[in-house]
């Protein structure tokens, strides 16, 4: 009698198997057997067969089996029979509990795409709580308006170098559809300078969520935003009350999500702790537990994709291979999601995005000639990278001053060209 160990061993070393396969009764064996692993791995074996008659075995197994895992590879089993016998099973485990028993089972049924009931019955899903499942059906049946036919590289020349004062979601409204590439922007700080003041954070968070809405229509398909933010502290209003901190980043996530824009990666930005205020100096003087406060040396770099059935290499496709060359990205480039850059200050504007952070978003998540858009455009950081790294610029920014210093700025780096001012 074979140990556990020389099971397993034995099991993992058949290769493809062919009808007359001379083992099976070991795999029939050991479907049932008290170990896990040997009776995934022995489902997995007898599934490399695909015969219709072992169909009612895994019926009976896949209602009895404890272990999500082995579940999951008897409705794989299934499938990989490819027999129209299957498809009441296959109905049946799309009621599962388990979404992966679901995800498996709808594996199954598209090799029958011919057949509309299954159709009918898999495209259902598109309601489905899960959300994996949903995207499997969306990529599966997209909708007839996401077509492969879009235009993803041109955009509309009165958006190129362009620099306009006033409000980002009146300026957003005037711009068509599927316009921008990608956009890089660090929204106003929750009432912590003295240029943005809101009622509210509740109206705060609801404007900001209004103009991420307007950034998702006029970005092309599959394109990115990536969002510099950081929890804010509001000072104590008096010595009696506690000062309050704002958790921007994450409650600005929850909105963007609900939207429609996919969440791909978060990179933090590391500045030197000098640069920081300092919050711990009280803690310093008396280390009571309770009352510390760290320095905050870090904010947050969010980076989301426009929700699309389409993978990054159809992005790829639709671009000329010239334009793929020159827009690899040089060596030295980095390779954790910890970025550490130094700020930037200046008399002029109180929070100035660092060149170095815009070269690398950039360069990251667009190709040259893109059209790259800062909503808040401040200083203008995002539109002298842009200029430097052979992108295009399309910028907004409601403060008089910030505007004509940016634009006179731009305007010297852009030797030969008009810079646009409306639209």
């Amino acid at each position: 009698m074979l140990s556990d160990i020389e099971i397993k061993n034995k099991l993992k070393s058949f290769g493809r198997l062919e009808k007359d396969f001379s083992d099976l009764d070991l795999l029939i064996e050991n479907i049932s057997n008290k170990n896990e692993e040997i009776r995934f791995l022995a489902i997995t074996n007898l599934a490399k067969l695909g015969d219709v008659k072992f169909l009612n075995t895994y019926k009976k197994l896949i209602q009895s089996e404890p272990s999500s895992r082995v579940r999951r590879e008897i409705a794989s089993a299934i499938g990989r029979i490819r027999s129209t016998k299957c498809i009441p099973l296959l109905f049946e485990l799309l009621k599962d509990k388990d979404p992966n028993i679901i995800l498996q089972s709808i594996r199954g049924l598209l090799v029958f795409k011919d057949d509309k009931e299954v159709i009918t019955k898999v495209k259902r899903l598109k309601r489905h709580k899960n959300e994996i499942i949903r995207k499997v059906i969306r990529t599966e049946f997209p909708d007839q308006g996401n077509s492969d036919k879009k235009n993803t590289v041109e955009f509309p020349e009165k958006l190129k170098n362009c620099i306009i004062k006033g409000d980002a979601l009146k300026i957003l409204k005037k711009v068509e559809d599927e316009s921008i590439h990608l956009t890089f922007t660090s929204p106003p700080y929750y009432n912590a300078r003295d240029y943005s003041i809101y009622s509210s954070y509740k109206e705060y968070i609801s404007l900001m969520s209004e103009i991420f809405k307007e950034v998702h229509r006029t970005t092309k398909d599959g394109r990115f935003l990536v969002l510099n933010t950081s929890p804010v502290i509001m000072p104590r209003a008096g010595r009696k009350y506690s000062s309050t901190r704002y958790p921007i980043p994450y409650d600005i996530h929850n909105e963007l999500v609900n939207m429609g824009w996919e969440f791909v990666d978060d990179i933090l930005w590391v500045k030197p702790e000098p640069s920081a205020k300092n919050r711990i100096a009280g803690f310093e003087m008396h280390r009571k537990p309770l009352a510390y406060k760290p320095n905050c040396v870090t904010e947050q770099i969010m980076v989301y994709r426009k929700e699309t059935t389409k993978l990054i290499d159809w992005v790829y496709k639709q671009y000329p291979e010239e334009v793929l060359k020159d827009s690899i990205v040089d060596n030295g480039y980095e390779t954790s999601n910890v970025w550490h850059i130094a700020p930037r200050s200046s008399k002029k504007h109180s929070a100035i995005f660092p060149i170095e952070l815009c070269d690398r978003v950039i360069n990251y998540y667009s190709f040259k000639g893109d059209l790259i858009y800062d909503p808040f455009a401040g200083s203008g950081s995002v539109g002298k990278s842009a200029i430097k790294n052979e992108r295009n610029f399309f910028l907004n920014e409601l403060d008089e001053s910030y505007y004509n210093d940016a634009l006179n700025d731009l305007q010297k780096d852009l030797f030969f060209e008009k810079i646009k001012t409306s639209i």
